[in-house]
């Protein structure tokens, strides 16, 4: 396997990580989308389970699992520098303190959702790509991403908006909101899913990389095996 970092793979972490710190910043927004009310990330945070899909279909997991980690240790560094840059005293020019820690405050209960919630839904997004792969001999890959997404953005709806919301909005209103916020995503995916098999079909040309993680181990912790 190549040790080396090729421009394609760097685009792809680069794309990942900023996806996550955005949608992690526009998130507190709720929008309407038709009769659907839904939250800012939707714009921008399934992008990153798309560039998942293409990381681990081209590279294999073990560099999906690199760069899923490099995400979060990005987002972690992100949500502390807001933390400093809001307990810092202000200006006596800078009039939007309250504006600023409402957008870039997180509570700790959302934030601790939002990092669970990613790496869960994100190692199993990588890792029913990598098996259905091989289970599929590298063909149909729209079908291994769409299944990948609807079981990552699952389990990210999931345990994000449960650990977030539980105790605080109707079970029945927060099941819906799961259901939703999956199904939207995963519509998301297949809606772009045309671009995304040229990407792939583009990258892997490029760089002449199709990996099949055949005894590999999927263990989230085992980042060191690249």
């Amino acid at each position: 396997m190549k040790k080396q970092v090729s421009v394609a793979f760097m685009a792809c972490g680069l794309l990942f990580t900023t996806c996550l710190i955005v949608a992690n910043i526009v998130e507190q927004k709720l929008i309407s989308i038709g009769p659907i009310e839904a939250t800012a990330g939707l714009l921008i945070f399934p992008v990153s389970y798309i560039i998942n899909d293409i990381i681990a279909e081209v590279w294999g997991y073990r560099k999906a699992r690199l760069i899923i980690w490099y995400g979060f240790l990005m987002n972690f560094l992100t949500v502390i520098i807001f933390r400093l840059s809001i307990v810092v005293p202000g200006s006596e020019n800078f009039s939007h303190q309250e504006a600023f820690q409402l957008v870039l405050g997180n509570t700790e209960r959302i934030s601790l959702a939002s990092f669970i919630a990613f790496l869960i839904g994100s190692f199993l997004n990588a890792m029913v790509m990598s098996k259905m792969k091989i289970f599929q001999k590298g063909r149909n890959f729209s079908l291994r991403a769409v299944v990948s997404t609807l079981v990552g953005e699952g389990a990210d709806s999931l345990v994000f908006f449960t650990i977030a919301f539980v105790g605080v909005i109707p079970n029945g209103d927060l099941m819906t909101l799961i259901l939703t916020q999956t199904a939207m995503k995963t519509g998301y995916e297949i809606l772009v899913l045309p671009l995304t098999n040229v990407i792939v079909r583009w990258v892997k040309r490029k760089e002449q990389e199709d990996v099949f993680d055949e005894g590999i181990s999927y263990n989230p912790l085992k980042i060191n095996e690249l």
